[in-house]
């Protein structure tokens, strides 16, 4: 009788929306999406042939939200890192995930790059009707994690909004929308680098329950937009007594509704 303990197990394989498509992701390494990711994805909420950009996909599973959700969508998967972006694909390839396969491709690129370097990367100028992002969130001060990928993806640099938003504001369409979760603590420099490029804020506040405060903010904002900012009703994910998701919470993570904007994409345009 073998003595060998079996080898540790190295990567997950996650269902989403209910076993609507599947992600392959690293254990003990890199960056894990869960809800924040599904969060994200609801925020694409147009109908019809659409081009989705997932800026600092990980190994894609906001992107592939949106592709499992909008049967019109196109979607891109941005990734820096060789092994996120090698889990992407991998993601992609798999039997489960079939029905997308056609409709999702991967760009290994620095969300970072700019000019030529980032056309020849293949995010060429005005190519997406819609950019998705969930950047690093933490703050380069706090006690960060031993794993150098995982670090990377959740420390957040100076002037990283500034660089994410500017190559967000270049690869979008006119009139097209920008959507991003966050920490509402970097609310102010997110505010700052919209900037000009985009406009029409709208904010909504996510609290775990209605007695705690909030975790996260979901943003969408409009490449061109002259609208004002609008905050919005706060979005709680549980009850008080419970961990289980509150049935709108629930919808949204499981890709049966999407979270529209109130006024739309093209309000105010130009």
């Amino acid at each position: 009788m073998s003595s060998e303990r079996p080898a540790p197990k190295t990567e997950t394989l996650d269902a989403f929306h209910r076993g609507a498509f599947h992600v392959l992701q690293p254990k003990g390494e890199g960056h894990r999406s869960g809800s924040d990711a599904m969060l994200l994805a609801s925020l694409v909420a147009q109908e019809g042939p659409i081009t989705v950009a997932d800026i600092g996909a990980g190994a894609g599973a906001a992107g592939m939200a949106v592709a499992s959700r909008l049967a019109g969508a196109q979607v891109t998967l941005v990734e820096r890192s060789s092994l996120m972006a090698d889990y992407a694909r991998r993601s992609v390839a798999l039997a489960e995930n079939a029905h997308l396969a056609d409709r999702v491709s991967v760009i290994e690129a620095d969300v970072t790059l700019t000019g030529r370097a980032r056309v020849a990367a293949g995010l060429a100028d005005h190519s997406f009707d819609h950019v998705i992002m969930n950047p690093p969130f933490n703050n380069a001060d706090d006690r960060t994690t031993p794993d150098r990928l995982k670090a990377e993806a959740h420390a957040m640099t100076d002037g990283l909004f500034e660089a994410w938003l500017r190559t967000a504001g270049a690869i979008t369409v006119a009139g097209g929308q920008l959507s991003l979760i966050a920490r509402p603590e970097s609310v102010s420099d997110i505010i700052a680098a919209c900037g000009k490029r985009f406009g029409g804020i709208e904010m909504t506040l996510i609290h775990p329950r209605p007695d705690a405060d909030a975790t996260r903010i979901l943003l969408t904002a409009i490449k061109g937009s002259k609208a004002r900012l609008i905050f919005r009703a706060p979005l709680f994910l549980h009850g008080e007594d419970g961990h289980a998701f509150l049935e709108r919470a629930d919808n949204l993570n499981n890709g049966r509704s999407a979270y529209a904007r109130r006024t739309g994409r093209q309000a105010r345009v130009g």
